[in-house]
């Protein structure tokens, strides 16, 4: 079953990413997760994200178009990236998604990947 592990992070560590003191700690932080997911076989995909003020939001209420620049949320988080695991259950899920740097100073969201064109009876 594949799952999405998706990283949200505080501005702080939006921060640490480019900061010259903070940037190598926080890389291998996450260097040694993406490693331990390859290596345990589970990694199934994923990417980092630009910071949330490079977003732009689209909704077509009554099919107009509105455009927003900035995230659509407005919260202490925000989507930093996401990882794509394929593991048997939701348990091992979470056992990975504990392990992911963010979890310990932001939030990581666990969702099950929607399989296009994939019965659940089959």
């Amino acid at each position: 079953m594949k799952f999405a592990i998706m990283v949200y992070e505080s501005s702080n560590d939006f921060s640490n990413r480019t900061d010259a003191v903070a940037q190598g700690e926080y890389w291998a932080a996450y260097s040694a997760y993406s490693k331990a997911l390859r290596e345990a076989g589970v990694a199934a995909g994923g990417t980092a994200l630009m910071p949330p003020d490079t977003a732009t939001s689209i909704r077509i209420p009554d099919g107009k178009r509105h455009i927003q620049d900035g995230p659509f949320i407005d919260a202490k988080e925000q989507l930093g990236g996401m990882f794509l695991i394929e593991v048997p259950d939701l348990d091992v899920a979470l056992q990975w998604a504990a392990k992911c740097p963010s979890a310990s100073t932001g939030g990581v969201e666990v969702r099950p990947v929607l399989e296009m064109g994939k019965s659940e009876t089959t």
